[in-house]
C-alpha cells in the first residue's frame, strides 16, 4: 500500500513524547532515527533487526528504534544502507523563528559539544514561518554558540563541514524535532572508494542492490560492467562479514562531551572477531575498459576485499563462469543512456545481455539495473521481479531473470 509523505510524518510524530529531556539523560533509551535513499527501508529494517535491534516504526525512508547513544555507535558501524543515524534530544511545539531560538537556548549544549568543538546545523523545514531553511539554520546555530559563550565563556566555531558535531533540524508545520547526527558525513563514504571513476553507484545503494539479489556470501556472485567495483566489493562485505563502517575513522558521535572511546573500541574489536578469513564463495568482477578495472582493483584494496575478488579485463560476454556453478547471481549495472553513453548504440548492448544471459548463464539469476526501462525491454526476457530504488533523482529498477538449466542456445 501506498503511504503518502504525511502519513509518514504523522507516523514518525506519534512515537515521539510530548517532552523529552535533554541529551545527557536520554543517552540510555533516545529515539533514534535511522535513514536510508527511497527504495532500500525495507532492507535496511531486516538489517537493523538481524543486528539486534527492534524497529517502533518503519517508513519508506527509513525505520527508528529506541536505544542508547552506544547503540548509535554499533549502528553506524554495522549499517550498509543507512545514511544517516540521528539521535532525538528534543521535541517541542515551534510557531516561529524566535521560539526555535529560544528552545535550542534553553538547552545544555555545554554538556553536549567540547569547549573547542565545531557545530554544523542541517534541517528539512516545511513550515509556513520559513522561506528558506538557510535561516532555520542560522538561528538554530546563533542559539547552540549563544548559550556557550553564556556558560563556558567561549562561542564555538560553527559551519556546513559535516566531520565534527551535526545538529539536525525536522521541522513540520507546528512541529519541531532536534536530533544529533550522530552519523555526521553520509554513511555512503565508506572511505574506501580512492577512484570513484565515471558516474559511480552510491555505497548504500550498491549495498541495497547486492541485497536485493539475495547474495549471502555462498555461491558465485559475478558482476560484468563492474566499472569502479562499487557492487563487487559491497557483495566482498557481505562474504566476509565485514561491517561497512569499520574502515572509517570519523563519526559524528566522537565529536560529543558523551563519547565513551573504550565501548566505540570495544565495539569495534568484536566486529573485527566475526569477519571471515576467505569468503564461502566466489567473486568474479570484469570491465572491458582497462582503467575502470585499475580503479576497482585500487577500491578494493582500500577496502580490504581485493583477494577476495577475481578480476578480469574482458568484455562482459566473455567473463569467466564455472562449468557447474550451482547457484549463482550474474548482475549487470550497464550505461542508461542519460548522462552517458548514447542510446541507440545501447539498445545493442541491452540486446547483448540478454543473448549473454540466454547463451551462458544457463543455473544463474540474472540481475540488471537500470534507470532506462526502455532500454530494458532489449534485453528481450520476461523478469521474474521488478524492484524499485532510487539512484540520486533518476528512478531505476533491479531486473531479475530465471535463467533455467537447458536453455543454452548455440551462438
Amino acid at each position: 500500500m501506498e503511504v503518502s509523505v504525511r502519513t509518514c510524518k504523522a507516523i514518525i510524530i506519534f512515537y515521539w513524547s510530548e517532552c523529552m529531556p535533554f541529551f545527557p539523560e536520554i543517552q540510555k533509551n533516545a529515539t533514534i532515527l535511522i535513514v536510508c535513499p527511497k527504495g532500500l527501508s525495507d532492507y535496511l529494517k531486516e538489517e537493523v533487526e538481524f543486528n539486534g535491534f527492534r524497529p517502533i516504526a518503519h517508513f519508506p525512508t527509513g525505520v527508528s528504534i529506541r536505544g542508547s547513544l552506544t547503540d548509535c555507535i554499533k549502528l553506524n558501524l554495522v549499517l550498509s544502507m543507512a545514511h544517516h543515524v540521528l539521535m532525538l534530544i528534543k521535541e517541542f511545539p515551534c510557531a516561529n523563528p524566535d521560539r526555535l531560538y529560544s528552545e535550542v537556548n534553553s538547552m545544555d549544549w555545554e554538556n553536549i559539544i567540547p569547549p573547542d568543538g565545531y557545530v554544523c546545523v542541517t534541517s528539512v523545514v516545511h513550515t509556513a514561518s520559513i522561506t528558506d531553511t538557510r535561516y532555520a539554520n542560522l538561528k538554530c546555530k546563533d542559539a547552540i554558540v549563544d548559550r556557550l559563550a553564556k556558560k563556558i565563556g567561549k562561542r564555538c566555531n560553527s559551519g556546513s563541514e559535516r566531520d565534527r558535531t551535526v545538529v539536525h533540524i525536522y521541522w513540520n508545520e507546528d512541529r519541531c524535532l532536534l536530533y544529533i547526527d550522530t552519523s555526521g558525513e553520509p554513511l555512503s563514504k565508506r572511505g574506501y572508494r580512492k577512484m570513484p571513476g565515471s558516474a559511480p553507484m552510491q555505497e548504500t545503494l550498491a549495498a541495497g542492490v547486492v541485497r536485493a539479489t539475495r547474495w549471502n556470501g555462498t555461491g558465485i556472485f559475478v558482476n560484468p560492467m563492474c566499472g569502479s567495483g562499487t557492487l563487487a566489493i559491497e557483495a566482498a562485505l557481505i562474504a566476509l562479514n565485514k561491517a561497512p563502517g569499520i574502515l572509517r575513522k570519523n563519526f559524528g558521535f566522537m565529536h560529543l562531551v558523551s563519547f565513551d572511546l573504550q565501548a566505540y573500541e570495544r565495539i569495534r574489536a568484536a566486529l573485527r572477531e566475526q569477519e571471515r578469513k576467505t569468503p564461502p564463495g566466489v567473486i568474479i568482477a570484469s570491465d572491458y575498459d582497462e582503467n575502470a578495472l585499475m580503479a576497482a582493483k585500487t577500491n578494493a584494496e582500500y577496502a580490504g576485499v581485493a583477494q577476495t575478488i577475481r578480476f578480469e579485463l574482458c568484455d562482459f560476454d566473455d567473463t569467466t563462469l564455472a562449468e557447474n556453478p550451482g547457484p549463482g547471481i550474474v548482475l549487470l549495472n550497464p550505461e542508461y543512456g542519460f548522462r552517458m553513453g548514447d542510446a541507440q548504440h545501447l539498445k545493442t548492448v541491452y540486446k547483448r545481455i540478454g543473448d549473454f544471459f540466454k547463451h551462458r548463464c544457463s543455473g544463474f539469476t540474472g540481475f540488471v539495473f537500470t534507470g532506462n526501462t526502455d532500454l530494458a525491454k532489449f534485453i528481450g526476457l520476461k523478469a521474474k521481479r521488478k524492484l524499485g530504488f532510487l539512484s540520486g533523482k533518476i528512478e531505476c529498477r533491479l531486473y531479475e531473470y530465471e535463467l533455467y538449466e537447458g536453455r543454452r542456445e548455440v551462438r
